[in-house]
């Protein structure tokens, strides 16, 4: 059974919200999203969910990425994906979320800063009931894209890959991340994590039909 996930797939991570936190390019995936949810037998989304009142919140850009002090959200952030905003909404062309099999919501407590998709803390207690719906599909392989590569992707696919007993695809062209630096440390963790990167979704195609397990 094939499971496509669309990580955070969210205009606040596109030049679509400059005051939020844009990702170049970000807003350019989602044929890519699309075009790997073709392979699968079911598609998940996930969305950052965050409150105005998050307790890691900072009006100032140059005061990002310092300690919060708090154990479930590291470090600080502007404001971006607020609940009912224009950042909160999926990339234009990607389907509404009644229309997705499964659905995750991260941070929405104001004192939560989660990254992956799996657990709402990072403390990674809490599940979000990602893991268990995946197991009770009987998914074999899961393919992964979204946004950031170094940061929600990045969380997501490591913690699938310690969740289950399937393959863990990340499509590399339905993926765009923050800094360079960073982006080159993520795919090497998530390679040496066991991850499989290929660079689009033809090339998935071929990987599934390739192979000698029927997924």
């Amino acid at each position: 059974m094939i499971v496509s996930i669309d990580v955070d797939a969210q205009k606040t991570f596109s030049p679509l919200c400059p005051n939020e936190l844009p990702v170049n390019e970000g807003d350019t995936i989602v044929a890519e999203l699309n075009a790997q949810a073709a392979l699968a037998d079911f598609r998940v989304m996930t969305k950052d969910a965050h409150s105005p009142s998050a307790k890691w919140l900072v009006q100032n850009p140059e005061e990002m990425l310092k300690p919060t002090g708090l154990k479930e959200a590291d470090i600080t952030w502007v404001s971006h994906a607020i609940v009912g905003s224009r950042g909160y909404e999926l990339l234009d062309g990607l389907p509404l979320a009644q229309d997705y099999d499964y659905c995750v919501w991260k941070g929405v407590d104001p004192e939560f800063h989660p990254y992956g998709a799996c657990y709402h803390d990072i403390s990674e207690k809490l599940s979000t009931g990602l893991i268990e719906w995946l197991q009770s599909k009987g998914a074999t392989l899961i393919i992964v894209g979204g946004l950031a590569t170094d940061y929600c992707v990045k969380s997501t696919v490591l913690q699938l890959l310690k969740g289950g007993n399937w393959k863990v695809v990340v499509n590399a062209s339905a993926c765009r991340g923050i800094d360079p630096e960073t982006v080159e440390a993520a795919w090497n963790e998530m390679y040496e994590s066991g991850a499989i990167v290929l660079e689009n979704a033809q090339e998935i195609d071929k990987f599934i039909k390739n192979q000698k397990v029927n997924f």
